[in-house]
């Protein structure tokens, strides 16, 4: 399910239920989903609540332990379009990156902790669904293009854990 809280004409709420659908199930992911489109006013609430980090962020996922639900997925709008203007592309495919992105952390990848597996696999089905670049390989791309004092993990995206399952 597709919660559409910032209005722009490039964003189609059917569009992109239909292509969580199609990415949950290229992801192998059980259970149903909601996503959440908002501003990035919202998502730095969340994310200061869930991550204690003060700044709004691109995507959060919220796995959940219930059966049957795999968990939620929050989305900067702001960001989105942000990103896709810098990138050259819609914000409704920079929507579906971050969809896919986010749909992966709610199937237990860990970028930051995982040895690239989820890079690998986000790369593998990034270009199944025939979407551009997707984050962690421009995060990658951008610590590489750093001077090698300034290098740092990639925090493009966080998957964070509603209160009490926090990672």
């Amino acid at each position: 399910m597709i919660i559409l809280e910032h209005e722009d004409e490039d964003i189609r709420e059917q569009a992109l239920a239909l292509f969580a659908g199609k990415a949950r199930r290229a992801v192998r992911l059980r259970g149903d989903v909601n996503i959440r489109i908002t501003s990035s006013r919202e998502m730095r609430e969340l994310n200061r609540r869930f991550r204690k980090q003060n700044k709004p962020t691109d995507v959060l996922s919220f796995p959940s332990s219930l059966p049957k639900w795999a968990g939620d997925i929050a989305i900067s709008a702001e960001i989105a379009a942000s990103n896709a203007a810098q990138l050259g592309h819609s914000t409704a495919t920079e929507l579906k990156i971050l969809i896919l992105h986010g749909l992966l952390h709610l199937a237990g990848y860990d970028h930051e902790t995982d040895r690239g597996e989820m890079r690998a696999r986000e790369t593998k089905l990034r270009q199944q669904l025939k979407l551009p670049v997707g984050l962690i390989e421009r995060a990658h791309a951008a610590v590489e293009e750093r001077p090698v004092r300034a290098q740092r993990p990639c925090k493009s995206a966080a998957t964070s854990k509603p209160e009490g399952r926090q990672k």
